[in-house]
């Protein structure tokens, strides 16, 4: 009997190691994403598409784009509204200017800090870098992507453009999204992060 039990247990632990697949991605960030795609508390999907989601496309990991910045900071910038997707606006600045190099060329953003945000616990230092490029509605979403970033204590931070993420309205019209402001836009495929996201 008690080498019956043991028999039992083997095969129900053998089979729950089979139902557990391992995370899909290349890199911390890309299994992150997975994970909270996959998790029902966290996912901006639907319940109908987080049933089928196996993982997001992503560009394959190019240190062309982890690139230094120089941080300009622009203190005496006012809040102003940001259009969304929906009719909600969010109260942002510009923060500063980050200057960096790809491929030899210089380019600059805003990066912005939300008012909001600046109340927050553990979100204080939170700035939010949307930027629009080349390959929108092509190979990535239309509407451009998302890095988040955190304040440094110098005027240098490194940008990652291979943590670039979807708005997450582009899994679910529910979500609000802030629309990235033209003056954000790139001239050059920026072919790391997210890909465009396809329903299956």
């Amino acid at each position: 009997m008690k080498k019956f039990s043991w028999l039992l247990i083997l095969i129900i632990l053998i089979g729950c190691s089979k139902q557990k697949k391992p995370l899909i991605g290349d890199t911390n960030f890309q299994r992150q994403q997975n994970a909270l795609f996959k998790d029902a508390s966290k996912s901006p999907l639907k319940k109908k598409d987080r049933e089928k989601f196996e993982a997001l496309d992503f560009f394959k990991y190019d240190s062309t784009f982890l690139v230094n910045a120089y941080l300009k900071r622009t203190p005496d910038t006012k809040f102003f509204n940001m259009k969304t997707t929906t009719d909600r606006v969010t109260k942002e600045r510009v923060y500063g200017v980050l200057t960096f190099n790809i491929s030899g060329q210089t380019y600059n953003l805003n990066v912005y800090q939300g008012e909001e945000n600046m109340q927050k616990e553990g979100k204080e230092d939170y700035l939010f870098l949307p930027f629009l490029d080349a390959t929108n509605g092509e190979s990535t979403y239309g509407g451009g992507r998302y890095i988040d970033l955190k304040i440094p204590k110098g005027d240098s931070m490194v940008v990652d453009f291979n943590s670039a993420y979807n708005p997450y309205c582009v899994y679910n019209e529910k979500f609000s999204c802030p629309i990235v402001p033209r003056v954000n836009y790139l001239p050059i495929k920026i072919e790391a992060g997210v890909k465009m996201y396809a329903k299956n």
